[in-house]
C-alpha cells in the first residue's frame, strides 16, 4: 500500500491538472504493462485489488477520460477472468464494472452510437458499420468486456442471447484491422463460436479457423490461444490427439513474452490441468 500512498501524495501535491492527468494515464498504462509481464500469478492475484480501487479513484476524478475508462475496463475484466472464476457472484460484479467502463468510453468516443446496445440485431450490425479505425480501442474494449460479462453469466440464457452482438463487434474489429492486439479479436471469435455445441448454434469449424488465425497473428507467442483451442474446440469434437498435442506444445514453450507473460503462465497452468484430465474426458 506504500506505493499507492506515494502515488496519491504526488497527485495531491502537484498543482498542475495537466500533469496530474498525464501522470494518471501513464500510471494506468505502466500498471497494465507491469501486470501483463508478471510471471507470478499469485502476486497479481493478491496485489491487483488495491490497483482496481486506485483506478476507480482516478476515474472518479476524471469520469469522462477515455484512456482511464479503457484501462479500468481492461483491469477489471482481466482480473475477473483470471482470478474470480471460482467466485460467481464476485465475477459478476467485476465484469459488470468492466462493461460499464467500456460502454461509457464508447459513448464518449461515439456519442452518435451510444444507444447501439439497445438496437435489434439487424440495426445493431448496420450501426457498427459506422465505426472506423479511430474507434478500434473503444470498440475492442467494449467487445472484450461484454464477452467477459457473458462468461460470468454462462447459466443465464438471456445473457447468452447477446452473443451474436458480441460476435458482430469482434468481427468489425477484424474488418478494421485483422492484426489488432496480436489477433485477440480472432481468439474471442473462436471461443464465441465454440461456446455452444453445433446442435445449439455453435460453429466448431469456424471456431477452428479463428483459433488458427489467432495463433498465427501472435506468432505462436500467445499460449492461451492453444490452451483455449484444446479446451473449446478439441474437446467439443472429441479429438484427443489434437487436444494433447496443443497442450504439450503450450507446456514446452517459454511463457516469457512482452505483454503476454502473465496470460502465458496462466495458460500453462490450465494446460496442465486439462492434460491431467485428458484420459478421463476422452
Amino acid at each position: 500500500m506504500r506505493l499507492v500512498f506515494l502515488i496519491s501524495l504526488f497527485l495531491t501535491v502537484s498543482g498542475c491538472s495537466t500533469l496530474v492527468t498525464s501522470a494518471t494515464k501513464d500510471l494506468a498504462d505502466n500498471l497494465s504493462q507491469a501486470i501483463q509481464n508478471q510471471n507470478d500469478p499469485d502476486t497479481v492475484r493478491q496485489g491487483a485489488p488495491a490497483y482496481l480501487i486506485m483506478i476507480d479513484s482516478f476515474i472518479q476524478g476524471s469520469p469522462d477520460d477515455i484512456d482511464l475508462l479503457v484501462a479500468g475496463s481492461s483491469l477489471y475484466g482481466s482480473y475477473a477472468g483470471a482470478f474470480a472464476t471460482e467466485e460467481p457472484a464476485r465475477a459478476k460484479r467485476l465484469t459488470e464494472k468492466s462493461l460499464h467502463y467500456a460502454l461509457h468510453a464508447f459513448c464518449i468516443k461515439r456519442k452518435d452510437l451510444c444507444a447501439i446496445p439497445e438496437l435489434h440485431f439487424p440495426e445493431f450490425e448496420k450501426a457498427l458499420q459506422k465505426t472506423g479505425k479511430g474507434d478500434l480501442t473503444v470498440l475492442n474494449t467494449w467487445g472484450v468486456a461484454w464477452a467477459g460479462w457473458i462468461q460470468s453469466r454462462s447459466d443465464d440464457w438471456i445473457a447468452i442471447a447477446e452473443i451474436p452482438k458480441i460476435k458482430a463487434i469482434m468481427q468489425r474489429v477484424v474488418e478494421l484491422d485483422p492484426a489488432w492486439d496480436n489477433g485477440n479479436a480472432q481468439l474471442y471469435l473462436a471461443v464465441l463460436n465454440a461456446f455452444l455445441p453445433a446442435a445449439m448454434g455453435g460453429k466448431p469449424e469456424l471456431a477452428k479457423k479463428y483459433f488458427e488465425q489467432a495463433i498465427k497473428l501472435s506468432d505462436g507467442k500467445n499460449l492461451m490461444a492453444k490452451t483455449l483451442y484444446a479446451r473449446y474446440y478439441a474437446r467439443m469434437i472429441f479429438n484427443q490427439e489434437l487436444h494433447d498435442k496443443l497442450l504439450n506444445d503450450v507446456l514446452a514453450a517459454s511463457a516469457v513474452a512482452p505483454g503476454l507473460t502473465l496470460i502465458n503462465t496462466l495458460a500453462q497452468e490450465e494446460a496442465r490441468q486439462l492434460l491431467d484430465g485428458s484420459s478421463d474426458f476422452f
